[in-house]
């Protein structure tokens, strides 16, 4: 297996045990870019003589036994909305152009604290307004879309061009492109993983979070982001704790919302990973999501006016610069009243009340990621089995939305193919701050599944 193959937890042990050196980890990384970005665009910096020192640094540390943990020397891509000093951050638009960090975000602080090197700044949708990520193409298929907004972490992770990144998600930009590209992605409980120095597109939407090749890896980024030192789990508790039974545990299967109007290859690979929490000892119990009516309209009714707001000073002064599909929204979310911005919030109350009954009745919600896998680049709609069409970012948004308002995490991680061959994604939520439970069913199920590949970036 050459190094860039190595899953994090493969790639640390490797390390700890002088089998494997950061250099040469992070050397194979770089060599993977340099393949893959001519054909899938998944990096908008690369940071290759940064990295390299930040890699002997490591390298003479460990030697000198002063390992800073799992992370240390590991090669990792940071979506181009999270600033680390000295770098651009240009969130994928002209808008952005020449902009370079003076300070590192508080997630690149903290990954850099645990040793992770960081090798390139991965592409977003502009400003993480959509979720396609149009100049990233997706890693298994590079005539189908990455999915977005995080869809240049996907893409790198999936190809073997980091061994894990850091996305954003405000309405599925962690979970979408993820699931579409095979991977791990984890959205955490709104508020647990610090924005300062991140970009952002609606504050009170907007999350943090690690994407990565398997539920292992993604609690090992989550400990260095949130564990010792940050203020988050620890101990027997944290998210990298080795996964209990599964016995007693109440697994919600959704009989509104979730799959209705879901692709039957996507429905089908979905119940079967369901089936497999059961035969691990889980109960399955039929529960109805509340409130589904106003999904869409909360999430759209929050998200388009506070996106508007950030960008009031250059939407006025330098509009040309935006693409058209961001502009379009942009100016859309002036003509949104204060009086429709505040409904949005009243509902969003609403709902989290209704989401905290619901997490009485199950302990964990098991769904589908996407109603659909990745469409063909530049396709616009989705055609369901009873004639009626839907946008494909409407489509993306209408499954990942709840936990974006809810603000509860949840966790997409791969669970098969469709006849295609292109991923299939299952989601997994839970009550706020139950990030280990969901980490710890992920793995459950993650160890009765064939090792990862890296996607072959065809």
């Amino acid at each position: 297996m050459r190094p860039y193959e190595m899953t994090l937890a493969a790639a640390a042990g490797a390390i700890r045990r002088r089998e494997l050196s950061p250099v040469e980890l992070v050397d194979s990384v770089l060599d993977r870019i340099e393949r893959i970005q001519p054909r899938l665009t998944a990096y908008a910096t690369v940071t290759a003589e940064r990295a390299r020192r930040a890699a002997r640094d490591a390298e003479r540390a460990i030697t000198e036994g002063r390992p800073h943990g799992p992370l240390h020397g590991v090669p990792m891509g940071l979506k181009d909305l999270i600033d680390v000093a000295g770098i651009p951050t240009t969130a994928s638009s002209r808008v952005r152009a020449g902009h370079r960090a003076q300070t590192d975000s508080a997630v690149a602080a903290r990954l850099s604290e645990a040793g992770a090197v960081l090798v390139g700044k991965t592409h977003t949708h502009e400003f993480a307004y959509g979720l396609t990520t149009p100049q990233t193409r997706n890693a298994w298929d590079a005539g189908r879309v990455a999915g977005g907004s995080s869809g240049g972490s996907a893409v790198a992770v999936a190809a073997g061009a980091a061994t894990f990144a850091l996305g954003t998600d405000t309405g599925g930009s962690i979970r979408v492109p993820a699931a579409l590209n095979g991977i791990v992605g984890l959205k955490p409980t709104y508020g647990l993983v610090p924005r300062r120095g991140v970009t952002s597109l609606a504050w009170s939407l907007d999350h943090v979070g690690p994407l990565a090749r398997t539920v292992e890896d993604t609690a090992l980024v989550l400990d260095a982001l949130v564990g010792p030192g940050g203020g988050g789990p620890a101990g027997p508790d944290s998210p990298s704790a080795p996964p209990e039974e599964l016995t007693g545990l109440r697994v919600g299967v959704p009989r509104t919302y979730y799959f209705d109007r879901v692709a039957p290859q996507v429905e089908a690979a979905v119940r079967r990973a369901i089936g497999r929490l059961a035969e691990l000892g889980a109960r399955l119990v039929d529960v109805d999501i509340p409130m589904t009516r106003y999904v869409q309209a909360v999430q759209w009714g929050l998200m388009v006016p506070e996106a508007t707001a950030y960008h009031e000073h250059t939407l006025r002064t330098v509009p040309d610069l935006y693409g058209a599909d961001v502009r379009i929204l942009l100016e859309a979310g002036a003509l949104m009243s204060a009086g429709d911005y505040l409904r949005a919030q009243r509902a969003r109350t609403l709902m989290r009340r209704e989401w905290a009954v619901l997490f009485e009745k199950a302990d964990v919600i098991a769904a589908p990621s996407v109603p659909v896998t990745a469409v063909k680049s530049g396709q616009e709609t989705v055609t369901w089995a009873d004639g009626t069409e839907e946008g494909v970012a409407d489509a993306y948004v209408r499954l990942s939305a709840p936990a974006n308002i809810t603000g509860v995490p949840a966790l997409s991680l791969p669970v098969g193919r469709d006849r295609a061959g292109m991923p299939i994604g299952m989601q997994l939520l839970a009550r706020p701050l139950a990030e280990a439970l969901l980490l710890r069913v992920g793995r459950a199920y993650e160890r009765t599944q064939p090792a990862p590949e890296v996607a072959s970036a065809s």
